[in-house]
């Protein structure tokens, strides 16, 4: 019979066992307290608070066994633990629980509860009388629930007042806090509280620890960050770190700037400059949304070159435009996407993902510009939602997402016009024809779209992906011709060429007016066989030409005489590689126009190894 108990993680269970068995340690009469001086208030500290307290051991005659106290020989830093984290002696963790903030309390313990107990957690301070019964004195100075930061508890944090929102700072926003820093007694040792401190996270612009405490801050939080020397890295801030074992630092997060590295590269970079409205990123367009924008575009040269501005150029307009259709250049659009509505961001772009692969390029942008645009998105309109609408309205807002990939795909920009296509295709999952009439208009209008993505996919060189999609709409309809003659072409494209010459044989059997078709992709499949083959004799020439013992190299020599790896061979080799020849698509319900893709040769040998070698009469001979 199982219980709740049977689904706790092991770990956390069984070291919840150990505690258990730890405390039953605690016998009458191993543990005694007595008050010396009352605390401050009702509460007590909790697991998971961090503990800060002074520390005495003396004998039970009262000499002193060492001290945290510095006018009892100690350094005068206190102890700092985490209750249910910290090693802890069993005395220690059972008697502070008990103690109020400012109580100076006098316990008892036998040394089995203290650092004799079997298997302590804590090492004994060298000549430690670790078998007497002794006396700890104990001032709780302070409590409160910390964050721990760090694992190994070098790094921790108490909120002093809490922040705005959700967002905290990270690589590579820019940071603007106040800060001081003190030692663990008390000594001052940083002061820009009157002055903010500007760094930029993940420059090691602060110690290490700093900036993890300051990660998990939200704007306008005030928060003591306490740093284990572990954790105190040399930076501009600080750069004399000596003799320091701990740094308490306490820090008002004044602001920070959103900078997104966009490709991961330093290449495209948004810097957020004014604040926008409502919560990142759930009020973002990340959707197709049409989207409202005015910008400025800067040339990156030494007069920083104005090339547009919409509020001079554009009569004082806002642009307009659907995003997710290639009306803008990449870059721009990329950023716009992560942005709020009111939001005004600095974005800096390269050549690739400005205007080099954008069709209309301002004749004032010169190929390879690096550009900067100034853009605040003045607010979007998310897309129609298609609940409540009728069959008929919801296969007009189809066609028209389906026309918009249909020119993506003519454009090229064969990502976008995948995306549009699958938008629907999951549109559709909540779509519920009435009849048999809008039973077919709709099994035909998803089978066409499936068959886009799969013509794109096959533009993209993915022929798997594009027969896996092609199988969605053969398995329904095994006799379907135009995914029979799609699917075709991807086995072909992949090098599978008897799966080709099942499918376009099969399309004729099916239908056989789509003989023309199938018989102009048997043609190109024939020839690509024999280009496939002919590279293949020319790779192998020589090899099982040689007498046993003789040693062959493979690809050696070109028909002509010329080595394989002579560089002009290589380029004549691809030059000719491809095939630019446009394959025919069975005339019915074309959506997308399909070419044969221009493939290296190892890759169509790589699937079809076997056949090949079979097609050479090379699968009946042995290297030995």
């Amino acid at each position: 019979m199982s219980n709740e108990e049977d689904f706790a993680p092991k770990k956390k269970k069984s070291v919840e066992e150990a505690e258990k068995k730890r405390r039953e340690r605690v016998i009458p009469g191993s543990l005694m307290k007595a008050v010396l001086r009352s605390g401050e208030g009702t509460g007590k500290p909790a697991e998971g608070d961090q503990v800060i307290f002074h520390c005495t051991t003396r004998t039970l005659d009262g000499a002193i066994v060492n001290s945290t106290r510095a006018e009892l020989g100690g350094k005068g830093n206190p102890i700092r633990l985490i209750l249910g984290k910290s090693k802890m002696i069993l005395g220690l963790s059972e008697g502070i629980p008990t103690m109020l903030k400012g109580e100076i309390a006098m316990f008892k313990m036998k040394p089995e509860i203290h650092y004799a107990e079997d298997d302590c957690p804590v090492t004994a301070p060298e000549g430690f009388p670790m078998d007497d019964e002794l006396h700890f004195e104990i001032e709780m100075l302070d409590f409160f629930k910390a964050k721990v930061i760090s694992e190994d508890l070098g790094v921790v944090k108490k909120i002093t007042d809490e922040g705005q929102g959700w967002e905290s700072p990270r690589e590579p926003y820019e940071v603007t806090a106040r800060i001081t820093a003190k030692t663990v007694d008390g000594k001052g040792i940083l002061l820009h509280k009157e002055e903010p401190y500007f760094f930029t996270f993940g420059k090691s612009e602060v110690p290490k620890g700093l900036e993890m405490g300051i990660g998990t801050m939200a704007r306008g939080e005030k928060a003591i960050v306490y740093v284990n020397k572990i954790y105190l890295t040399k930076s501009s801030l600080m750069s004399s770190l000596e003799g320091l074992e701990e740094v308490q630092f306490e820090i008002e997060l004044v602001h920070f700037v959103q900078v997104r590295d966009m490709l991961g590269d330093g290449r495209l970079i948004k810097r957020r400059v004014v604040d926008g409205r409502g919560e990142f990123p759930m009020d973002c367009p990340l959707h197709d949304s049409l989207l409202r924008v005015h910008y400025k575009g800067m040339l990156l040269n030494e007069e920083k070159t104005l090339f547009y501005d919409t509020r001079v150029n554009n009569d004082g307009e806002p642009l307009e435009f659907c995003s997710g259709e290639g009306l803008v250049p990449e870059g721009l659009e990329m950023c716009v996407r992560l942005m709020l509505p009111g939001e005004v961001s600095l974005v800096t772009c390269p050549p690739d993902y400005a205007y080099d692969k954008f069709p209309s390029r301002p004749a004032s942008v010169p190929e390879g510009a690096h550009v900067q645009w100034e853009i605040e998105l003045l607010g979007f309109e998310m897309p129609k939602d298609w609940t409540g609408l009728t069959f008929q309205e919801i296969m007009e807002e189809a066609e028209k997402i389906k026309n918009t990939g249909n020119r993506l795909f003519k454009e090229g920009k064969f990502e976008l016009a995948k995306a549009k296509y699958e938008k629907v295709i999951r549109e559709y999952n909540h779509v519920n024809p009435q009849d048999d009439e809008e039973g077919k208009i709709f099994l035909n209008s998803r089978n066409s779209l499936h068959l886009n993505v799969a013509a794109c996919y096959q533009k993209m060189g993915e022929y798997r992906k594009s027969i896996e999609t092609c199988n969605k709409v053969l398995d329904a309809n095994p006799l379907h011709v135009k995914a029979l003659y799609r699917r075709g072409m991807a086995y072909m494209l992949g090098g599978d060429f008897d799966e080709a010459k099942e499918d376009f044989e099969m399309m004729v059997t099916v239908d056989k007016s789509s003989e023309p078709d199938a018989a102009a992709a048997l043609l190109k499949l024939k020839q690509k066989q024999q280009e496939v083959e002919k590279k293949a004799r020319k790779q192998f020439k020589g090899l099982f030409d040689k007498k046993p013992g003789e040693i062959s190299e493979v690809g050696a020599d070109s028909e002509d005489g010329k080595s394989l790896d002579d560089p002009t061979s290589k380029v004549e080799a691809e030059k000719n590689d491809g095939d630019g020849s446009t394959g025919s698509t069975p005339n019915a319900g074309t959506d997308c126009a399909f070419e044969g893709e221009r493939t290296g040769f190892l890759g169509r040998l790589s699937p079809s190894g076997r056949r090949i070698l079979s097609a050479l009469g090379l699968n009946r001979c042995s290297v030995l």
